[in-house]
């Protein structure tokens, strides 16, 4: 899939990685090589909210990642699931990014 998606300045990829305890999201900017936000279940926000590694952290964990994304400048971004099948968690997490005003 990396080969096919690459994420600049102005639109950066939305890489999701999901494990079996945790879920975490970059938005890298490819060309410069570096993270402009990220979002994880291991976070502060996230631990705040009482929220587990399950779909429902997973839609919140799309609303942090949106809300990061929207104070770093970021409105859009190229989606890269890393390999993970789109549904479940990983579906969630997109859907709730998307909700929460980042276009992807």
């Amino acid at each position: 899939l990396r080969k096919k998606i690459m994420g600049t300045a102005e639109r950066p990829r939305m890489s999701v990685f999901v494990s079996n305890k945790h879920i975490s999201v970059q938005l890298i900017d490819d060309d410069s090589g570096k993270t402009v936000a990220s979002a994880s279940s291991l976070s502060h926000e996230f631990k705040e909210a009482g929220a587990k590694s399950d779909v429902k952290g997973a839609e919140l964990l799309g609303k942090l990642a949106a809300e990061k994304a929207k104070n770093a400048g970021i409105t859009s971004a190229v989606f890269d699931r890393g390999g993970f099948t789109y549904i479940g968690k990983v579906k969630a997490l997109a859907e709730s990014a998307r909700k929460n005003g980042l276009n992807i």
